[in-house]
């Protein structure tokens, strides 16, 4: 059975619906969080995503059994 298939125009395609794990959105230039060592590869790639999204920078560094994520732009 063969179900015949209708094109349609100039219907919208439905908003990107973007949850962030870490508070990206909210933060101004110089706050910063932290989040324990094993998340580094997580939170480093959430940098660079939300960093795109966004039009932001944040920048991630080490700090003993933590790793502390600043917005910097």
């Amino acid at each position: 059975m063969i179900t015949e298939l209708v094109l349609e125009s100039g219907v919208s395609m439905p908003k990107a619906r973007v949850v962030y794990a870490y508070p990206y959105e909210d933060m101004d230039v110089g706050d910063s969080f932290c989040v324990p060592l094993e998340a580094r590869a997580k939170v480093l790639n959430a940098n660079y995503r939300a960093g795109k999204r966004l039009g932001r920078v944040f920048t991630a560094k080490t700090d003993g059994e933590q790793v502390r994520v600043w917005r910097t732009m």
